[in-house]
């Protein structure tokens, strides 16, 4: 029997969807790890906590650190836990509510990336929050565990949690941010 999409149901044929899922995953992981550990450790000319936090600061992100920190750590931990497909619902989540915070940053360059838009930051997002929902596949340390990390109830809570989270952020930040415009405008 052959794996034609005319001859059987998905269903009789699993090894495609997999494929395609720790493609997916492994990829995307892949980019979300490589930007946090720019944040995190200056790897791939990143700028390390220091520069981070210099630029989180310089963005309305108060403390810094702590938002430079955070951020690398939502990348890189939820891009990691992506590319292996482990704890997949979290790791997803995580990385969308970094990625919400992105967004946030750029949203005022509207939607294109060349035009310092959001493009990119919402693209990586619905990914990750995606794979949160879909589950890692058959080829995947979720799988080899049993799903022990990746039970049904644990999607809404993940991404409940890193919406809410990605919200009291950016509603900080977008606070700050008009604190500062309003000084500039009294003096």
């Amino acid at each position: 029997m052959t794996c034609s999409r005319f001859r059987t149901s998905r269903k009789s044929c699993p090894g495609r969807r997999d494929l395609g899922l720790l493609a997916l995953r492994v990829g995307t992981g892949g980019v979300l790890a490589a930007h946090g550990a720019q944040k995190l450790l200056g790897w791939f000319g990143g700028g390390g906590v220091s520069g981070t936090a210099a630029g989180m600061e310089a963005m309305g992100y108060h403390p810094p650190k702590a938002s430079a920190i955070a951020a690398g750590l939502g990348e890189a931990g939820g891009g990691v836990l992506l590319a292996l497909g482990l704890a997949t619902p979290v790791g997803g989540a995580a990385a969308a509510g970094t990625m919400a915070g992105a967004a946030a940053v750029h949203a005022p360059n509207g939607f294109f990336a060349q035009n310092g838009g959001y493009e990119y930051a919402a693209f990586l997002g619905f990914v990750a929050a995606g794979l949160s929902v879909t589950g890692a596949g058959r080829y995947s340390l979720d799988h080899a565990l049993g799903h022990r990390l990746d039970r049904h109830w644990m999607v809404p809570a993940a991404l409940v949690g890193a919406g809410a989270a990605a919200l009291a952020v950016v509603s900080s930040r977008n606070k700050q941010v008009a604190a500062g415009q309003d000084e500039k405008e009294e003096e």
